[in-house]
């Protein structure tokens, strides 16, 4: 079902692209199109929240741009905060005023997980202010396992393969290659 949606929506896309992480993909997921539809949004990380119903947490903080929504729809759902991360001179910050406390428990939240750098900025973000990651949160876990000491609550898990731009067969056919993620943002 959750799949079905997705395509529906167009956010599963077949190509040649250039993902955030620097990897190509011959898949992409592009969530923003899923998050354009609250009433798809909702449905879909229902399944995520309802996974974090029984887990002890204060806070939901999302990566700009991809875990904003997510962070948004969750804390909606769950009846907790959503705040964001986001990047300053090419950090990633926590701005506008918004305070993680010591001891305070988080779930971080993305749109998609392919390498975990987001997540992982996030996370450093979090630790430095005296938080404490209690879990992953995400509509596509695509990973292949990047993450072994916290827990990743995934919508849908996509097996999708990923190459290093060297060893990367599209590129090796002359087929172009597009960058439709946000790390620059």
């Amino acid at each position: 079902m959750i799949i079905d949606i997705m395509k529906e929506c167009g956010a599963i896309l077949e190509g040649h692209f250039l993902l955030s992480s620097g990897r190509h993909s011959d898949k992409y997921c592009q969530c923003a199109k899923l998050l354009q539809y609250p009433d798809k949004a909702e449905i879909v990380l229902r399944e995520v929240a309802d996974k974090l119903k029984e887990i002890d947490f204060d806070i939901v903080v999302g990566p700009a741009m991809g875990g904003i929504l997510v962070a948004y729809e969750l804390g909606r759902q769950l009846g907790k905060p959503a705040i964001f991360t986001e990047r300053e001179n090419g950090n990633m910050s926590l701005r506008r005023g918004f305070e993680i406390k010591q001891g305070q428990k988080v779930i971080i939240t993305e749109d998609v997980i392919t390498t975990g750098k987001s997540y992982k900025e996030t996370k450093e973000v979090i630790e430095r202010l005296g938080g404490e990651i209690i879990a992953i949160a995400c509509i596509v876990d695509r990973s292949n396992h990047i993450n072994e000491e916290l827990p990743i609550y995934s919508a849908v898990r996509l097996n999708i393969e990923s190459y290093e731009k060297d060893g990367c067969p599209l590129c090796k056919k002359n087929i172009p290659c597009i960058k439709p993620g946000s790390r620059n943002i």
